[in-house]
């Protein structure tokens, strides 16, 4: 399942415009009728319609004035702010540095109640170490945040993680065994990020799950994901981060992690695969 910016964001600009459509011509009007109407060129109607132009929220009330929906102005133009932040790029994202960037998602955390991340190559935030994040950040930095904030950045996210000492939320981290071998910062700070791992796994909120390298597995390997409840499911991509809303596309995530996680080992047999990983460390 290879979730890219084009297939959900289009998809969503999509089922928009077939709304609009939809109450175009339950009204019985035609999309010339409706574009003379509003003032605009012969068209932007069709062009709305069919997803290659954006509506604005002037744009969507006007359409239901003079379709006589004035009561699923809001419902739409809801739909089409939802459509507008599913997508962030990084450049946009971290314009002003990492560590707003890490205070922007900081109330999703608080709210959600049960967390769970699949991780293939990086481990999740909640459970890293000061010097793994560090090493994590630094090397984004580098690569394309032209300010350098990395260490209030990293001490943002320290302080996030007081959340999984929260009672009340519980956390399901899924890792590709592979994870484990992701030499960031060099030895030392992978042989402490693994020790603290094995700490993270024995709290009682708390599910690790690991996927062994020489398994064999009925689900493929996919990118990196988590899921907040059951109501947002957000994917970081190499040009930015992708949040999904829509229910049916949150159910495939929740799905997949699902069939992901018959594949993993759990307690002694996982904590085994990270101490094997420790002693390749030396």
């Amino acid at each position: 399942m290879r979730t890219s910016r084009s297939s959900s964001v289009q998809q969503a600009r999509k089922a928009l415009a077939d709304r609009l459509r939809d109450i175009r011509k339950d009204a019985g009007i035609t999309g010339p009728a409706l574009a003379l109407a509003c003032g605009w060129s012969k068209s932007k109607c069709s062009r709305i319609e069919n997803a290659i132009t954006a509506p604005s929220a002037q744009d969507i009330r006007a359409w239901c004035v003079v379709c006589g929906a004035d009561d699923q102005a809001p419902d739409l133009i809801a739909a089409l702010k939802s459509v507008e932040t599913m997508f962030t790029e990084w450049r946009r994202m971290e314009a002003s540095g990492l560590k707003r960037a890490q205070e922007s998602v900081l109330p999703l955390f608080e709210q959600t109640m049960h967390f769970r991340a699949y991780a293939p190559s990086i481990l999740p935030g909640l459970i890293q170490t000061r010097e793994y994040t560090t090493a994590i950040l630094r090397a984004t930095q580098k690569r394309r945040v032209a300010v350098d904030d990395v260490e209030e950045a990293v001490q943002v996210r320290m302080e996030r993680q007081r959340i999984i000492y929260d009672s009340r939320k519980t956390f399901a981290w899924l890792l590709e065994e592979s994870s484990l071998y992701a030499s960031l910062g060099g030895p030392e700070v992978q042989a402490g990020q693994l020790g603290h791992l094995i700490a993270c796994a024995s709290m009682p909120n708390t599910s690790l799950g690991i996927i062994p390298r020489k398994t064999t597995r009925l689900s493929m390997a996919v990118e990196g994901f988590w899921i907040y409840d059951n109501t947002m499911a957000a994917v970081e991509l190499v040009s930015g981060y992708l949040q999904l809303t829509t229910p049916s596309e949150v159910l495939m995530y929740v799905s997949r992690f699902q069939d992901l996680a018959t594949d993993a080992v759990y307690g002694a047999e996982a904590r085994a695969l990270i101490t094997e990983a420790i002693d390749t460390l030396g």
